[in-house]
């Protein structure tokens, strides 16, 4: 299994243009847009796990303080993610329930594990299904936006609906923490280098090239 940066080819993150670069090369710059380029993203494993600490971190909040407040002549009543799921399941919009449940609670806690998963197989340089791993990654970075969903709804109905004293809708501190959380994925998603996962398996290949050399 062979890679690109092992016969020194650099695809450019701007324009995509794949180019061979000398490994003696100093400063490694596209020869179409005059972009920086870099065999491998500079410190992408430790930036990541920044990213993804922080969002361990946040996602607690997230998910107990409440997302929504709503304010009426009868009092205030403050909703987290999964009261909505709960208020949509048991008010017969179980599809609605379902995605938000997906989109706000399922994707986000995946997104971290998926993202957990791929930081520690690239810095125990496993081998392990290559393939499979960077399919992951796509999907990981794929479906990152969809969680803002109900960010979305929570902002939309706090500009919408708001009259007066009769009835108002503020998003609570829950919300800012789960944008937050959903923000800091899409980074951490970003700043990943999803070429690691073909680095290790390239040195996989190459160490059991040589112990069959040295076998026969």
């Amino acid at each position: 299994m062979l890679t690109a940066a092992s016969k020194g080819i650099i695809g450019c993150e701007a324009c995509g243009l794949a180019q061979r670069f000398l490994p003696t090369t100093q400063s490694l710059v596209c020869s179409r847009c005059g972009s920086g380029m870099h065999f491998r993203k500079p410190n992408s494993i430790s930036r990541t796990w920044a990213l993804v600490i922080a969002a361990y971190v946040l996602i607690i909040p997230a998910n107990l303080m409440p997302v929504m407040a709503t304010g009426s002549l009868f009092g205030t009543e403050k909703d987290t993610i999964f009261g909505g799921v709960v208020f949509l399941w048991t008010s017969d919009s179980q599809i609605l329930a379902i995605i938000l449940f997906c989109a706000s609670i399922v994707i986000p806690f995946a997104k971290l594990i998926s993202l957990t998963f791929l930081l520690i197989s690239v810095q125990i340089r496993s081998s392990w299904k290559p393939r499979v791993r960077a399919r992951l990654y796509r999907m990981v970075e794929a479906i990152g936006r969809w969680s803002m969903i109900d960010v979305y709804v929570a902002t939309m109905l706090t500009a919408l609906v708001q009259f007066g004293n009769l009835m108002n809708i503020r998003a609570g501190a829950g919300a800012i923490a789960f944008a937050t959380v959903v923000v800091l994925t899409i980074f951490a998603a970003k700043s990943f280098d999803p070429r690691l996962i073909w680095d290790a398996a390239d040195l996989s290949k190459n160490n059991d090239n040589i112990a069959e050399e040295l076998h026969v």
